[in-house]
C-alpha cells in the first residue's frame, strides 16, 4: 500500500515538471516520459518466491504457529487454509480492478482504451472453485471429504454455515458472468456479497455481540481488499503507460494515494477492536506467544510494518529520486508482500480462536 504517497509524488519526475509548468497530468502529446526499462529476472524471482512462500504458509503454517501451544490441529486446516487464500486472492484481484478502473475514469485523458488485460474472469473461476471446495468441507461436517458419499450436500441448506457456503459459492457465479459482460464493475455486488458472508462465518451466534464482530470483520476485510487490489492494478496503470501517459499514470497513483491512508487507518482500528474482543487487554502479550492464533497475528502485524516501510520507501524516491520510476522497485515488493499478508490472513481463519481467560 502506498498510503503515505501524496498526489504530487508521481513515478516520474517529468510529469511534475509538467504540471508545474501548467500542462494537464496525462495530456496527449507531451514531450516528457519515464524512460522504458528491460524486462530483468527480478520480476520472475519476485513472483517465484511468492509463490513459494503463498503455498509455504498453508502447508508448513498450521504446524508451526500450534507447536508448544498444546492446541490440536483441526482437520484438514492446511486445506482450509489454501482454499481461503485462493479466495481472498480473488476478491482482491476482481474488487482491485473495479476501484482502480474507477479511480482511472476520474483523471482527463487516461487511455482507458488501452488498460491492462482484466484478470478478473481467471480471479472468479479461481474464486468458485476455492468457495466450491470449502461448502465440501462444511458439507461434510467441517471434515475433509474423501469421497462424495462424505458430503451430504443438502445438509448445507440446513445450517447456517452451509447456507453462506452456497452463497459464496453463487455470489462467484455472478461475479464471473458480471466479468465477461458489457458492465465489469456490476461484479462488485456479488463480490460484497461474498465478503458479508465471510464477515458473518467468522462470528457465530454463540460468540458475545456476533454482530459487532462481524461488522468489525466487514470493514477489516473490506478495507484489505482494496488495499491489495487496488494497489495491485494502479501498478499495472502504472507500468502499462509509462511511456505513453506518464501523468495519467502518476494521477491514477496519486488519487490511490488520497484514500490508501484511510484504509490502513481502518485497518488497524478493526484490527485492534477485534484483537481486543479475543483476547482482553491483560492477556494480549501472553497469548500473542502462547497460542496459534496470536503468533499467526502477531505475524500478521510485522508483515503489515514492513508494508509500510516499503511504502516510505517509494515514498522517499519518487521526490528525491534523480529516477523516479525506481519507486516501482519498493511498491513492488508491497505487492509482494501483500500477497504474504493474503495468505497468513487465511491461516489466521483456520486456527482456533483464544480462549478469553
Amino acid at each position: 500500500m502506498v498510503s503515505s504517497i501524496q498526489p504530487s509524488a508521481e513515478p516520474g519526475g517529468e510529469a511534475t515538471a509538467g504540471a508545474a509548468a501548467g500542462t494537464p497530468l496525462g495530456t496527449p502529446g507531451t514531450s516528457h516520459r519515464a524512460p522504458r526499462r528491460r524486462p530483468s529476472t527480478a520480476r520472475a524471482v519476485a513472483v517465484l518466491v511468492l509463490v513459494a512462500v503463498a503455498a509455504a504458509v498453508p502447508l508448513l503454517g498450521p504446524s508451526a504457529a500450534l507447536s508448544g501451544t498444546g492446541e490440536a490441529e483441526a482437520p484438514g486446516t492446511a486445506g482450509i487454509t489454501f482454499l481461503r487464500a485462493v479466495m481472498f486472492a480473488a476478491l482482491c484481484v476482481q474488487l482491485g480492478e473495479v476501484y482502480a478502473t474507477r479511480l482511472a475514469r476520474r483523471v482527463p485523458g487516461a487511455p482507458l482504451d488501452r488498460a491492462p488485460r482484466s484478470w478478473s474472469t481467471y480471479a472468479a473461476v479461481a474464486g468458485i472453485v476455492a468457495a466450491l471446495g470449502l461448502a465440501s468441507v462444511v458439507a461434510t461436517g467441517n471434515l475433509v471429504p474423501h469421497q462424495l458419499s462424505d458430503m451430504d450436500i443438502g445438509g448445507l441448506y440446513a445450517s447456517r454455515d452451509g447456507r453462506l457456503a452456497l452463497l459464496e459459492v453463487n455470489a462467484f457465479i455472478v461475479a464471473l458472468l458480471c466479468s465477461r459482460s458489457r458492465r465489469p464493475s456490476t461484479a462488485a455486488l456479488p463480490l460484497a456479497a461474498v465478503i458479508a458472508a465471510e464477515a458473518l462465518r467468522a462470528h457465530p451466534p454463540v460468540e458475545d455481540t456476533p454482530l459487532v464482530g462481524s461488522g468489525l470483520t466487514l470493514v477489516h476485510l473490506t478495507c484489505g481488499v482494496l488495499w491489495a487490489g487496488g494497489l495491485l492494478q494502479v501498478l499495472r496503470m502504472l507500468r502499462l503507460w509509462r511511456t505513453s501517459a506518464p501523468g495519467a499514470g502518476a494521477a491514477v497513483l496519486g488519487l490511490y494515494a488520497r484514500v490508501a491512508a484511510v484504509l490502513l487507518a481502518a485497518i488497524t482500528v478493526t484490527g485492534v477492536c477485534s484483537t481486543l474482543r479475543r483476547m482482553p487487554p491483560g492477556t494480549v502479550l501472553d497469548q500473542l506467544t502462547e497460542t496459534a492464533y496470536g503468533r499467526t497475528l502477531l505475524a500478521k502485524v510485522l508483515l503489515v510494518v514492513a508494508v509500510a516501510v516499503l511504502a516510505l520507501l517509494a515514498r522517499r524516491r519518487l521526490r528525491r529520486s534523480a529516477d523516479p520510476v525506481s519507486a516501482y522497485s519498493p511498491a513492488r515488493g508491497e505487492v509482494i508482500v501483500l500477497g504474504v499478508v493474503v495468505a497468513v490472513s487465511a491461516l489466521l481463519t483456520a486456527l482456533p480462536v483464544p480462549i478469553r481467560w
